[in-house]
């Protein structure tokens, strides 16, 4: 395979968790025309500092994925097609984009989802490596090898996938949990006919994308109603990641934790509390760390200004829990407080309502 910089060692004194300030879109406020908070990626990092979990020199700064990484999954002919900003436009769904120089959109639109790529890559390792990674950013679900949409230009999560299989020794079997409101189709697409990847897809049926090729590839689909609400959504969520990994028992989990399935949200049209988003990534990492599957969580589609307090909320909850430590946490599993809580989360979902 080609060198990268993105599979270079982090300094063992950070915490597996990857950020760049050049994750964040901001520009002559055009960020403001997408549902989208394009700053929200800084604003979980900002709410960690305030807690005092983090400093900036004790996470892992994300590097760009270049066109050599991306070349990996995505086709040339991909690639050049977003050299036209109006396809760039079509792919973010913000139309203004359409009228900018390509020069501009490369440094203030593509950077950012390119650095978040490299990101979610870097994480894949780490994973591996600490048992545990968190990408800020990242989470593009609805790209595959030879087109976007939905916000996603760039198909992170296969690529961390691939990267994986073939340089990481000993990764050859991977899951897919994809909690974000809509359906993964991207990866779906991408692993279509994989037998290494298994995916679960818990999304909302009834909205975008609607993929009935893609859903072809899901070997655990959990279609929602209009306006799930918390109980529901946890236990399904429950049932369906604890079957899901006594199915198979991957190498690696990648945890695609959107949090458009927050009540209100204008393109989610679920009804899921903060609480029960914090649950729910709780829920996910207890079902990883039980079994010690290494864990890469991105943060994907989450459409409301608060969103981010609310991942960051997420983090804290799984720090506090020891499900996330900064040391090596392989060996999580045999952490009593891990062992006990672990015991503990069959009895929280009975009490959840």
């Amino acid at each position: 395979p080609h060198r990268t910089e993105l599979y270079e060692d982090a300094p063992s004194a950070c915490w597996p968790i990857v950020y760049s300030p050049d994750y964040n879109i901001t520009f002559m406020g055009l960020e403001k025309l997408h549902p989208f908070d394009a700053g929200k990626w800084g604003k979980v990092i900002n709410f960690l500092k305030e807690e005092k979990l983090i400093a900036d020199d004790l996470i892992v700064q994300a590097r760009e994925a270049t066109d050599e990484d991306l070349l990996v999954v995505h086709t040339r002919r991909y690639l050049n097609k977003l050299k036209w900003s109006f396809v760039v436009a079509t792919i973010t769904e913000i139309p203004p984009v359409a009228f900018l120089p390509n020069f501009v959109v490369q440094r203030k639109v593509l950077k950012p989802l390119r650095t978040q790529t490299g990101g979610t890559i870097m994480a894949g390792k780490l994973a591996v490596d600490r048992g545990w990674a968190i990408n800020v950013g990242g989470g593009f679900h609805h790209c595959s090898s030879d087109k976007g949409g939905g916000f996603c230009a760039y198909a992170d999560i296969t690529l961390a996938i691939k990267f994986l299989f073939e340089r990481v020794q000993g990764v050859s079997k991977a899951t897919i949990i994809d909690l974000d409101a809509h359906q993964g189709n991207g990866h779906e697409r991408d692993f279509m006919d994989d037998h290494r990847v298994y995916i679960m897809d818990a999304y909302n049926r009834y909205i975008y994308p609607g993929d009935g090729f893609a859903k072809r590839a899901i070997k655990r689909k959990v279609e929602l109603e209009w306006g799930t609400e918390d109980t529901e959504y946890l236990q399904k969520v429950h049932t369906h990641v604890e079957g899901a990994l006594n199915e198979l028992k991957p190498d690696i989990i990648v945890y695609n934790a959107g949090t458009d399935i927050l009540d209100g949200d204008p393109l989610g049209g679920l009804a899921i509390s903060p609480q029960g988003i914090v649950k729910r990534d709780e829920v996910v990492f207890k079902a990883a760390r039980r079994r010690r599957i290494p864990i890469l969580m991105v943060t994907s589609g989450g459409y409301q200004k608060r969103t981010a307090r609310i991942i960051a909320d997420s983090i804290l909850n799984l720090h506090n829990l020891g499900l996330i430590d900064k040391e090596l946490a392989t060996s999580g599993a045999e952490n009593p407080k891990v062992e006990e809580m672990i015991r503990d989360s069959a009895k929280d979902l009975t009490n959840l309502s």
